[in-house]
């Protein structure tokens, strides 16, 4: 990776935010042979939440050489169990999917963010054409022919294509006047990490509760993290316990599956939402990861959905370039708007619906949830189906 000189420079293609999306982004530009700057402030990344990195991601992350780099800090996961832990009259049966049943070692890999953007940062340093400006951007101005960006610090830059990375509150998005709509669940996720005396066996565990799943996802050794979702005022009670007594709760929502708990510390509390903005690109600027979908954590779907964002719009941009088109074109980037929709549409309908249903009070919903759980637990088909399809959609393309 390159630094700026001090005159404005002009790229093919610039990424502004430095979150997991925005690197891979970055990375799997500057690899594709495209001269690429990365407009993001590096800064310790401290927090100690966990993404389950599904079987697409792992494979993409390889193509960047990056998981080669941090895999050996990562937990497998070969099991994924469902548990209906709600106190209702119509409840769904226990699910239990394995990941050899489609012939797979494990269904992904939990590790720690931090340990991730290491690694990716440690990529991102060897990309002779990534260049890194260390600094946030303060306006992005989008005409027909380029973006320019002005940083804080007054550096200015352009570029045929724009990348925003900048999360939900996103100044490109913005620039390039696309709407989004939101809407608060009425949930908060509570995150730590725990120790347990019990292995966990590579199995992650979620339990449905009347308030949100909790899922128990594996970390390497006797060590979980933890996605708890509850009500907002129930979060907060809980992240103000101490560590005893947070483990004690932890312990209890987990049926003491995996032991005696201790609580590692860190631990987060943030409000649970959904948005959607109104196109994927436009104006010379693409949308990727929580600047294009913002989902609750459920089905591990959120920043799963922001590498398939990067490596689809990295694909594009390379096959425009090599037969001469403007990366930053309507054409480009309704063709990376064609080839998101019906993956990010898919997985907020599917993750909404999943969450109402566990929600509701309303018999009829709570039937249906429950003879899906049935089918997913007795029919080998759509069990199997239903495992690939969650890893990765077998439809994608463009």
């Amino acid at each position: 990776m390159t630094e700026p000189s001090s005159t404005s420079q002009i790229y093919q293609a610039a990424v502004v935010g430095g979150g997991p999306a925005g690197l891979a982004a970055a990375i799997a530009l500057a690899q594709a042979g495209v001269a690429t700057t990365l407009v993001a402030c590096r800064v310790p990344y401290a927090d100690n939440r966990t993404t389950a990195l599904l079987g697409g991601s792992v494979d993409f992350l390889q193509s960047l050489d990056v998981w080669q780099r941090c895999s050996p800090d990562a937990a497998a996961l070969s099991t994924m169990r469902l548990v209906d832990d709600t106190r209702r009259l119509i409840r769904s049966p226990e699910v239990k999917f394995s990941s050899d049943e489609i012939g797979m070692e494990a269904f992904g890999y939990n590790i720690e963010n931090r340990l991730l953007m290491m690694a990716m940062e440690a990529r991102a340093e060897e990309l002779q054409n990534l260049t890194r400006i260390d600094d946030e951007a303060q306006s992005v101005t989008a005409d027909d022919t380029s973006v320019t960006i002005v940083t804080r610090q007054g550096q200015t830059l352009a570029a045929a294509l724009v990348v925003g990375a900048d999360g939900r509150h996103s100044l490109c998005r913005e620039a390039a006047g696309i709407g989004v709509k939101r809407r608060d669940l009425g949930q908060s996720a509570l995150t730590l990490n725990v120790n347990h005396t019990r292995p966990h066996g590579n199995c992650s565990t979620e339990f449905h509760t009347e308030s949100g799943p909790c899922v128990f996802v594996p970390l390497p050794g006797n060590r979980s993290s933890i996605v708890w979702v509850l009500r907002p005022d129930e979060a907060n009670r809980l992240q103000k316990l101490d560590d005893n007594a947070l483990a004690l709760a932890a312990e209890q929502q987990s049926h003491s599956i995996l032991g005696k708990l201790t609580v590692a510390p860190g631990r987060h509390v943030f409000p649970l939402a959904i948005e959607n903005p109104g196109v994927l690109a436009a104006k010379r600027i693409a949308l990727v990861g929580e600047a294009a979908h913002v989902l609750p954590p459920i089905g591990a779907q959120g920043l799963n959905m922001g590498l398939r964002d990067a490596a689809d719009l990295a694909d594009i941009v390379r096959e425009a370039l090599l037969t001469g088109a403007d990366p930053g074109s309507d054409a480009v980037l309704q063709r990376y708007a064609r080839a998101r929709r019906a993956d990010v549409f898919s997985r907020t309908f599917a993750v909404d619906m999943a969450n109402r249903t566990l929600l509701s009070d309303f018999l009829p919903a709570q039937s249906l949830r429950a003879a899906g759980m049935h089918l997913l637990d007795r029919v080998g088909p759509i069990r199997r189906l239903a495992m690939r399809e969650g890893l990765s959609p077998s439809w994608r393309g463009r």
